[in-house]
């Protein structure tokens, strides 16, 4: 059933070969089941040709890409400078400062009086050694690696939202 109104479409629409465009004219010649088949989509199909297309307005593009270009001017604007790297860089060197600062208080003479002097302590390799050693050592690798995975974990994050949008 399905496959002969194809045939009696495609012979309507004009896109059958000739050998099926006879075999078609001789079955509606013939046939009544076809014929009247073929008389119903015929009307059908002339129904369709007489109905007009409705038209957009002139103004549809206009509109569309006014509320395109309303939606682009609601999203913020995203620098291309992640503020993650910068706050990390800042606190490097306010821990820094203040780390230095407060070894300089520390060793300042403050009974000399006005004419302060601040003795820097030199640090030998002797000394450093025993600094790197042991639990200073490994508190400060604990420390790295807790971080580590801190900014691992922000950054999936942010790649799971992005793919998500």
């Amino acid at each position: 059933m399905r496959n002969f109104e194809e045939q009696l479409w495609n012979y309507v629409d004009g896109t059958c070969t000739p050998q099926e465009r006879e075999v078609i004219e001789h079955l509606i010649a013939t046939d009544e089941a076809y014929r009247l088949k073929f008389e119903e989509i015929k009307a059908f199909n002339l129904e369709l040709q007489d109905i007009e297309l409705d038209a957009p307005p002139m103004a549809f593009t206009y509109n569309v890409m006014e509320q395109v270009r309303a939606e682009e001017a609601q999203k913020p604007l995203k620098s291309s400078i992640n503020t993650m790297v910068i706050k990390g860089i800042a606190a490097f060197f306010v821990l820094t400062i203040t780390t230095l600062v407060v070894i300089a208080l520390a060793n300042a003479n403050w009974s000399a009086g006005a004419a302060n002097q601040i003795n820097v302590p030199i640090i030998r390799t002797s000394e450093l050694k025993n600094l790197f050693s042991g639990n200073v050592l490994n508190g400060f690798l604990f420390f790295d690696l807790v971080l580590a995975l801190y900014f691992f974990d922000s950054y999936l994050r942010k790649r799971k939202i992005s793919e998500a949008v």
